[in-house]
């Protein structure tokens, strides 16, 4: 995998801040082979956070059904910009990665 597996946006408009992330993971079902017919083990994101200056804004709890290199966004309020945002995910193998942005 690439060595940036997260990119995030996060831009103020008005009182509403809107988020755009795409998290680079294969996010294999388990349920399919490889080309000798041998099982692709199951390697997805199971929990997903967002913080706001420290504060939990979202959480999130992925199964199998999330496509690979997922894409999400949102939007909340009561963001300012300059404000710190920070994503973490964590997947079924104990991998894990975050990423902090400003809000813009």
């Amino acid at each position: 995998m690439p060595d940036n597996k997260i990119k995030i946006r996060a831009t103020l408009e008005g009182e509403v801040t809107t988020v755009k992330t795409q998290i680079i993971h294969p996010m294999d079902t388990g349920l399919f082979k490889d080309s000798k017919g041998v099982p692709i083990p199951a390697w997805f994101i199971q929990e997903v956070k967002v913080e706001h200056n420290g504060n939990p804004i979202l959480e999130a709890a992925w199964g199998i059904a999330i496509s690979k290199n997922p894409y999400m966004a949102f939007n909340f309020t009561g963001g300012k910009k300059g404000d710190a945002l920070k994503l973490s995910w964590v997947d079924n193998r104990g991998g894990s990665d975050s990423i902090e942005t400003t809000i813009t």
